[in-house]
């Protein structure tokens, strides 16, 4: 008897896609904790220890490129910093320094993956900051020096931030000074800083088996209850989650259901500050693009299909034509961001150019105000707009939008088709 005839089944696959992001979070925290803390040392002495740090902030001090290949899809206009928060003893203070003109922002994910708040240009400013974050049991006094105060709906919290770099030199520099600055502290100015168990290995992305879901999902459970709302049969019986589990990973891996924007683009993830009750979706974000903020801060249109709708090629030249008076509307940056469709990594090239957008240097617009891009794997010549494309290989291509503009948040921009050349 399958899950299709087996009511016990079909209700397990409904438990499991309601908690799957639960799971995965946890998966995250156990694999972007550090181990090790700049002044207290390593969590643990014994390498296979799952007890991280904390509390406190690891960051990337260069953008990615092509020999990078941890992440997929990954960014090559900022440079990240990353932590997480442990607020079952109290409340963590981010104090962050002045960002002078800089794009930043640190997004605020609790454990179901909804992108409840943000510090950072878009909400906050750019000002020295001290901000407050507690946990549902806390009601203390917030201290006179603090700029703002988030509420988390439980005890843990992603913070995933993002700093615009021009340049891999002395802008970079200029970042790596301001991620140094930034700190978590308690509220005596303490270090926050705390060894968890992170209770399992984060380098396994593979179907987890029945116990573990359950012991996992039970552990973050208690510590991070579903919102006011949602009813969830927990736990479910190992014998149903072992056949539920392959089931549900298979179908969010093949059951990609993108947002079609028209023009042989979509956008994969349509979300505010929270998931409300779509658990599917909330589930297919989690196991693929786990992390991602809201709308509001970024969109992330996609193309994997020219105007005819046939996939892009490498063997194949193309255009991108924004026409005059109907280029991307952005309060920050926009980017488009070339990668290989085999592995979802950026494709190396001799002018080293993995992404272009509205900072390039050197982009040209027509005389009549048009923007055009060239996607090719030869160079087209002087005087062109070029995103070097893998020669002979399929590829697609994201743009990036930081702050857009409600054009493109309430879905009422034209985004133009990718034609062959």
């Amino acid at each position: 008897m399958n899950s299709k005839t087996n009511p016990v089944a079909r209700g397990c696959e409904a438990v499991v896609i309601q908690t799957l992001p639960l799971f995965e979070m946890m998966r995250m925290r156990a694999a972007t904790t550090a181990r090790r803390h700049p002044v207290l040392g390593f969590a643990a002495p014994n390498p296979q220890s799952t007890l991280r740090w904390v509390n406190l902030f690891t960051h990337t001090h260069r953008r990615l490129g092509p020999e990078d290949k941890e992440v997929v899809s990954p960014n090559n206009d900022t440079v990240y910093s990353n932590a997480w928060l442990d607020l079952s003893e109290g409340p963590v203070i981010i104090e962050t320094p002045d960002m002078g003109e800089r794009y930043w922002t640190l997004g605020l994910l609790d454990a179901w993956t909804n992108p409840f708040a943000y510090v950072g240009r878009r909400t906050t400013g750019n000002r020295p900051q001290r901000t407050l974050v507690h946990g549902p049991g806390w009601h203390g006094a917030v201290p006179p020096d603090i700029t703002g105060t988030v509420a988390a709906p439980g005890d843990d919290v992603w913070l995933i931030g993002r700093h615009l770099v021009e340049d891999d030199g002395d802008d970079a520099a200029r970042v790596r000074k301001s991620q140094s600055a930034m700190r978590l502290v308690r509220l005596d100015g303490a270090d926050a800083a705390l060894r968890a168990d992170t209770w399992i290995d984060g380098r396994d992305t593979g179907i987890p088996s029945a116990d573990i879901y359950l012991s996992i999902v039970s552990a973050a459970l208690r510590r991070n209850p579903p919102s006011p709302g949602e009813h969830l049969a927990w736990p479910a019986a190992a014998v149903d989650l072992a056949t539920s589990l392959p089931a549900v990973y298979e179908r969010l891996r093949t059951g990609h259901q993108p947002h079609e924007l028209g023009g042989g683009w979509a956008i994969p993830v349509l979300v505010k500050t929270h998931w409300g009750d779509d658990y599917l979706t909330r589930a297919r974000i989690a196991r693929n693009f786990i992390g991602a903020l809201g709308v509001e801060e970024a969109m992330y249109p996609t193309a994997e299909v020219d105007a005819h709708g046939a996939p892009l090629d490498g063997s194949k030249r193309y255009e991108l034509r924004f026409a005059p008076g109907r280029g991307l509307k952005v309060g920050a940056f926009w980017s488009l961001t070339m990668y290989r469709r085999s592995d979802c990594l950026f494709v190396a090239n001799p002018i080293h150019r993995y992404s272009i957008g509205d900072r390039t240097p050197g982009l040209r617009h027509d005389a009549d105000g048009s923007l055009a891009i060239r996607l090719q794997a030869e160079d087209p010549g002087p005087g062109l707009n070029w995103l070097p494309a893998p020669g002979g290989e399929l590829f697609y291509v994201v743009l990036r939008l930081y702050q857009p503009h409600a054009d493109h948040l309430e879905l009422r921009f034209d985004y133009p088709p990718i034609q062959p050349i």
